[in-house]
């Protein structure tokens, strides 16, 4: 019975959202992810493409921030199933992490649904993209969100003047970005797997971002379990989400409720913003050089969400923003 009317909640939350956002712009976005060694990334972008259909989201691109072979081809699979197959793809050319999905549902999705980009060399430099965006872009109306590594972000921040600006990556952050949106963390202390796999590239994104830094840390995600309405619903057929989703799922006990919900929650907030689930607190996150985390509380132009409504509404509406953006 709560769930029936936590459904009818949500959907009604979700209503007066897009309805509040039928006289605003679309957020201008570019999605960083690792996209594997877990799934979440895919119910992630599943949603993000949903707020781009309704005319909530614009997806400047979509970036890689591991470079594990296949990484590219996945994303153009998931690009192209939404109907956007010329979607910049980025993905790094340099020292960067090199993990994959254990499931190997990345191998299902190149093998059965069409991409253009076939291996990672045929996708651009993850920096020079960015770059190449970010200048093209109105001053203050990027929103970057970050599901993965923060490899790419600590080396825009470090790039110098090129062909596309005469600002150095600092700079061109502070005059293009408005704010960063991040799975990240955990809170107020702890050590979280996307900040702590390349710490030294998360230790000085914390230390030198110019702009405003939202996260949604460990804590928030994993009480949301998501994908078994998704595998469930039998009018979906023929979708890479649905194949992702149905093959991880079984693979691991932990998952049996579905799996937790980390990346969804950080475009829930980029895009419908974080009312009414959400509240924010001010600060400063402070990366330590394993990766761990501290809160600086006294001040800072970083905060992490803290919950507002019970996270079963927010289970309940992220599982349907994920069925959705497959009708």
């Amino acid at each position: 019975m709560f769930r029936k009317i936590a459904l009818l909640y949500c959907c009604l939350l979700l209503v007066c959202l897009l309805h509040a956002q039928d006289n605003k712009k679309p957020v201008s976005i570019i999605f960083d992810t690792d996209m594997g060694p877990d799934y979440d990334d895919v119910g992630a972008i599943a949603i993000l493409h949903h707020f781009a259909n309704k005319g909530q989201a614009n997806i400047l691109a979509t970036m890689a921030s591991t470079r594990y072979e296949g990484v590219a081809a996945v994303l153009s699979v998931l690009n192209t199933y939404f109907k956007r197959p010329d979607l910049p793809i980025g993905v790094p050319k340099g020292n960067a992490i090199n993990q994959r999905d254990f499931q190997h549902w990345s191998d299902t999705l190149i093998a059965r649904y069409p991409h253009a980009i076939k291996k990672n060399d045929d996708a651009p430099d993850a920096i020079a993209l960015y770059r190449k965006i970010l200048a093209q872009q109105p001053d203050n109306s990027v929103t970057i969100v970050t599901v993965g590594f923060f490899t790419n972000l600590s080396n825009l921040l470090q790039s110098a003047p090129d062909e596309y600006s005469k600002l150095d990556g600092k700079a061109l952050v502070s005059k293009k970005v408005n704010r960063l949106v991040s799975m990240a963390g955990r809170f107020p202390m702890g050590s979280e797997f996307n900040v702590n796999q390349d710490a030294p590239a998360s230790q000085y994104v914390f230390q030198h971002w110019p702009t405003t830094i939202v996260m949604s840390g460990f804590e928030i995600g994993v009480k949301i379990k998501s994908g078994l309405p998704l595998i469930h619903d039998v009018k979906i057929k023929n979708s890479p989400v649905k194949d992702v989703f149905r093959i991880a799922i079984p693979r691991s006990a932990q998952d049996s409720a579905g799996r937790c919900s980390w990346d969804e929650t950080a475009v829930l907030i980029a895009v419908a913003g974080t009312d009414p689930y959400y509240k924010m607190v001010p600060g400063t996150m402070v990366v330590a050089a394993d990766g761990s985390n501290t809160w600086n509380e006294k001040s800072g132009n970083h905060y992490y969400i803290v919950e507002s409504r019970p996270s079963a509404e927010v289970e309940v509406l992220i599982n349907k923003l994920m069925v959705d953006s497959q009708h």
